[in-house]
């Protein structure tokens, strides 16, 4: 629905911990106008220059708090995603991206959450992996952006 405008542009940048370069992060908007609950907010797909990097190496940085795994995102029941709130995705990197363009190919995985659907039950317990199709809420395609690295 919104899908041109998941990723803001200008947002790529490389993350440090302690003196040594461990990641990338970009900033993002929810493609669904209601917002959502995090707890429903399942990761994304994303692919950057032709490497795909699961839930597993994926944190979340929305509404002032520190960026947090999917897992302890499952948990924020009570917490919510506004429609117009910009949020940033870490990505688990050693040495984190070059300067320059990159390309990254992203699906968000937000489940519904209202009404019913047939795979509700399952995915509660089971959650689809972002990309497969399942899940993707108002994303439904594997959207290409083209952003660029400063130093």
């Amino acid at each position: 629905m919104f899908d041109e405008y998941l990723i803001r542009k200008d947002s790529l940048q490389n993350v440090q911990e302690n003196g040594k370069t461990t990641g990338f992060k970009f900033a993002v908007r929810l493609a669904d106008y209601r917002g959502c609950f995090l707890s429903l907010h399942n990761g994304y797909y994303i692919k950057c220059d032709g490497v795909e990097y699961p839930v597993s190496v994926q944190k979340f940085e929305i509404n002032g708090k520190e960026p947090r795994t999917f897992e302890e995102i499952k948990k924020a029941c009570w917490e919510h995603w506004d429609f117009d709130d910009e949020a940033y995705v870490y990505v688990e990197k050693e040495g984190g991206l070059a300067p320059g363009e990159h390309h990254i190919d992203l699906q968000q995985s937000v489940l519904m959450q209202y009404g019913y659907f047939p795979d509700a039950e399952k995915w509660v317990n089971n959650p689809p992996v972002p990309g497969s199709g399942e899940g993707a809420g108002k994303t439904h395609f594997i959207c290409g952006f083209d952003l660029e690295l400063k130093n």
